[in-house]
């Protein structure tokens, strides 16, 4: 698979961006092996995720969670302002797994409720939780050089966490149903990723939409910027990264787990997206 659709590397915890853009290059469909959340400030703007397009406005707060593909669609002329935090698996799982009462521990579950409902939310003015206070001030003191800056900003990118997902518990964000998405191309999808263990055919997914297979490749490859065998395989890899991560499982187990039906060429593919191979990045 091509290292083009996967972009940047996450070497810390979690990293802030402001940016703003007037005239920003076309960005390609792509994917990170780390969670990404973006409050749009303002500007007008689009965002394709998984097949499915959102139109932006100031205050939507975007979940872009690992693995998922994505880009922005902005247009020449017109402001794209936005924050953006980057923030790894293996962090949120360290919180998890190191104090009590996992599930309520779980920084994570905002990025597992988006993916049930919406990718994008609208937060709307005045709640409780100002979450846009929180968010300027985390960007702002992760700049700064005060005093254990650093475990000051790790405390308050914490905190933020917490009112987030507690704002998508209590039902302080909107949820956006006005996403425009091919409905064939989201059965596939969602049809792929319930079934990355079985042997997986594009003959197999265009029956399971009802539509010739080379209609089901072209529509694919326009809606996610992927072709049906990349995106498999992609999925298939983040899973596996996933269970190297939180089981005990042999490399080998962990292989056919996923789908891949050669071990020789699951180390392959591992290597050539991970840089590493699957029990160097194990031990790593």
């Amino acid at each position: 698979m091509s290292e083009y659709f996967k972009r940047g590397y996450l070497h810390q915890h979690f990293r802030i961006f402001h940016l703003k853009d007037v005239s920003m290059k076309e960005v390609p469909f792509h994917y990170h092996d780390f969670h990404k959340i973006i409050l749009f400030i303002a500007g007008e703007g689009q965002y394709i995720i998984e097949g499915k397009n959102y139109p932006l406005k100031p205050r939507d707060i975007l979940f872009v969670s690992a693995g998922e593909i994505h880009r922005p669609v902005t247009y020449p002329g017109k402001l794209y302002e936005r924050i953006v935090i980057y923030v790894s698996q293996e962090f949120l799982t360290h919180w998890k797994n190191n104090t009590w009462g996992e599930n309520k521990n779980d920084l994570s579950q905002c990025f597992k409720l988006a993916r049930e409902t919406s990718s994008v939310m609208h937060m709307p003015k005045g709640p409780e939780h100002d979450l846009l206070y929180h968010m300027n001030k985390l960007e702002r003191v992760d700049h700064e050089q005060g005093f254990a800056n650093q475990l000051y900003t790790e405390i308050l990118f914490i905190e933020f966490m917490i009112l987030l997902n507690r704002a998508l518990q209590d039902n302080q964000l909107q949820q956006l149903h006005d996403a425009s998405y091919d409905p064939k191309v989201q059965l596939v999808l969602e049809y792929i990723n319930s079934h990355l263990e079985e042997d997986l055919t594009v003959d197999q997914l265009a029956d399971t939409a009802f539509v010739s297979k080379y209609h089901l490749m072209r529509k694919f490859k326009a809606e996610t910027g992927y072709s049906v065998h990349q995106y498999i395989t992609s999925k298939r890899l983040l899973l596996a990264k996933e269970l190297l991560n939180t089981t005990a499982s042999p490399i080998t187990d962990i292989c056919f787990q996923c789908g891949f039906r050669d071990y020789s060429a699951f180390s392959r593919e591992f290597k050539k997206q991970f840089k590493v191979s699957a029990r160097e990045y194990r031990k790593g």
